[in-house]
């Protein structure tokens, strides 16, 4: 493969970035993506896809829950959770994404 054809956008940051390595089937090092791993993606997301949502809200903070905890310390989260309105965290997302911190 030439660098042309193996070449992937030069950004890795942002939500988009690895939707954008996907669509064009190349890592972020430029190395293609195996069918199968592909295959296998566009599979389970396809019934992601389909799946009956509970609501808005439910999602935005369960976005917020599982991103967040790779940035913000649990009290901060869970303080900023509250003050949007949100529920606060449960003991069960504490354990889950903080226990082994």
């Amino acid at each position: 493969m030439t660098a042309e054809t193996n070449q992937v956008n030069s950004s890795t940051t942002g939500a988009d970035a690895i939707d954008e390595a996907i669509a064009q089937g190349i890592d972020f090092d430029g190395t293609p993506i195996p069918t199968a791993k592909l295959d296998l993606y566009h599979q389970v997301m396809g019934l992601e896809a389909n799946r009956q949502r509970s609501g808005v809200s439910n999602t935005m903070r369960s976005r917020i829950v599982r991103i967040g905890a790779k940035h913000i310390p649990q009290p901060e989260l869970d303080q900023k959770l509250t003050e949007a309105g949100f529920a606060p965290l449960k003991e069960k997302e504490i354990a889950f994404f903080y226990g082994g911190k």
